[in-house]
């Protein structure tokens, strides 16, 4: 195990890589089709019905553009249309999504550039995140800086498949080029509604265009919208939303984040769970690593049975994590009782404690957001049978994951280089 060297990756509570190789270097998603992504689903009944389910496939496109672009091909409500997961913009994806009452020959008309959609069936019922049951990745890693990575690439294989990868939530959870949202969630869930939208207005980390950092700055120095928006640069939807509600109803923070979109405001919260998340696993690390249970550890096994280790079942507990068949677990804690189990938990509620958050902050938000944070426990290692080859200066992975687990941890790993080449 060794430390992370990125200021970013130690702000977003990313401090180790759980191998001691040096890393390979290189850039991740030079260009989309470096970045491959192809959603995998459980049993969806194809029995006929309202929704048409389609095959999207699309290359450096955000999702929800894409789903807008869509609708607005189509005549109708973005709402229309649902999906299982969202993956990420610079890369090329599958996945599955439902329309409601759409007919095959709308879809086989639709031509937009870089999107391609195939009919595969009808349902009875939409595409939701309960059918993603994982992804599979192929991934290349370009300029790689070293000669003979298959060293790094064998360590990598063997924690990968014991199991000894730490789950880290990915920056992109937080905002690739700018990680605010877990910073807007902290805000939201002390009820100060004014600083979470000053913060995700203002917070500026150094690296965008020099006029959306003055109007940031403006923003942060005065809080006035009616002056912030005329400089606004426009493509900044988000913030030139939550200044027009402010310059239309001066006061109401509550309200400016609310013209957000549902699942970005719900996403705020969600991202400030994540940083407790990662700022308990690099605890955890640093503990004594992922490849033993310790008194008061939470495990969760296949299937999302969870345990809590004791000194009765210490010894099951290594017999089940040696054979595969349970990881640690770290719990996110929310809106339902949290009792603090093991040295992890108890660290968590003293993070929580010392931002001045408790379980009716999370009650509070989630009459916010409309969305509820109970809390829920997550894997702290990745588990994953990791495939490779590389040619010349480039290196190709192949690998499946479960839902929520980011493949650019498996890279991270791999790399050990400048988060800014992973993005």
């Amino acid at each position: 195990m060794i430390k992370s060297e990125y200021p970013i990756e130690i702000l977003l509570g990313m401090d180790y890589y759980s191998t001691g190789s040096r890393g390979t270097g290189g850039i991740l998603k030079k260009s989309p089709e470096d970045f491959r992504v192809n959603e995998l689903y459980g049993d969806i009944k194809m029995s006929g019905g309202p929704y048409l389910i389609c095959e999207l496939e699309k290359t450096n496109w955000d999702l929800q553009r894409a789903v807008r672009e869509i609708s607005k091909v189509l005549g109708v409500s973005h709402r229309r249309i649902s999906w299982a997961g969202t993956k990420d913009k610079r890369a090329v994806t599958k996945q599955l999504i439902s329309i409601y009452g759409i007919n095959e020959e709308q879809i086989a008309n639709i031509r937009i550039k870089d999107i391609s959609l195939k009919t595969v069936g009808r349902a009875n019922s939409q595409i939701s995140l309960g059918e993603l049951k994982g992804n599979s990745f192929g991934i290349t890693i370009s300029d790689i800086g070293t000669e003979d990575p298959s060293p790094v690439l064998e360590e990598v294989t063997s924690f990968a498949t014991a199991g000894n990868i730490p789950n880290y939530f990915g920056i992109q959870r937080f905002g690739a080029t700018r990680p605010v949202t877990h910073l807007t969630g902290f805000e939201i869930l002390k009820g100060d509604f004014r600083e979470a939208v000053k913060t995700y207005i203002s917070f500026s980390c150094g690296h965008e265009p020099e006029d959306t950092e003055t109007a940031r700055k403006h923003y942060r120095d005065c809080e006035d919208a009616k002056e912030t928006l005329a400089i606004m640069p426009t493509h900044l939807r988000y913030e030139l939303a939550m200044l027009h509600h402010l310059v239309e109803k001066p006061g109401d923070y509550e309200g400016a984040l609310k013209v957000t979109p549902p699942k970005l405001l719900s996403m705020f919260v969600s991202a400030a769970q994540s940083w407790v998340f990662n700022k308990a696993l690099s605890r955890r690390l640093e503990i004594g690593g992922l490849d033993e249970p310790f008194v008061g550890d939470r495990i969760i096994f296949e299937g999302g049975r969870e345990d809590v280790v004791t000194e009765e079942n210490i010894r099951t507990a290594r017999v089940h994590m040696k054979r595969g068949r349970c990881v640690p677990a770290i719990f996110m804690p929310g809106s339902e009782d949290f009792k603090p189990a093991g040295e992890t938990d108890i660290y968590i509620a003293e993070l929580l404690e010392e931002a001045g958050i408790g379980i009716e902050s999370f009650r509070r938000a989630s009459e916010v957001t409309e969305t509820a944070f109970r809390g829920a426990s997550r894997a702290a290692a990745i588990r994953a049978d990791l495939g490779w080859k590389v040619s010349g200066d480039k290196i190709d992975l192949e690998f499946s994951l479960s839902p929520g687990t980011y493949a650019t941890t498996i890279c991270r790993e791999i790399m050990k280089t400048d988060p800014e080449k992973m993005i």
